[in-house]
């Protein structure tokens, strides 16, 4: 991949959201939930995750999360994704969240 600039990563607006509701996705091509993340000020998002592999609904409620805000919304069969969700890609196609190690406040910005 090309190197990028400081700049080029700002533009990037990755912030911290509460997983509040989750549900099964059963239209989307690849297997997916439907997440609902509230972001505090920025309020509450949804998002199409294909996080099926390593997690079950009732454990993502209340999880801490990171996504990029500042994506157009992406229509995802019947589901308008409003943000990205972010994870590791392991080899079997498995993705693990990202998350703070801690505590921290909805909407806070990555830098």
């Amino acid at each position: 991949m090309p190197q990028i600039t400081y700049d080029d990563f700002e533009k990037v607006e990755i912030r911290v959201g509460k997983v509040i509701e989750v549900a099964d996705f059963p239209n989307a091509r690849k297997p997916a939930y439907k997440l609902w993340i509230d972001f505090g000020d920025l309020g509450v998002k949804k998002s199409s995750a294909q996080i099926t592999k390593l997690y079950q609904p009732e454990d993502l409620v209340n999880k801490l999360i990171l996504a990029v805000t500042n994506f157009p919304p992406r229509q995802i069969a019947d589901f308008m994704s409003e943000v990205l969700v972010l994870g590791v890609v392991l080899d079997e196609g498995e993705v693990v969240l990202i998350q703070p190690d801690r505590e921290v406040a909805l909407g806070k910005r990555i830098l």
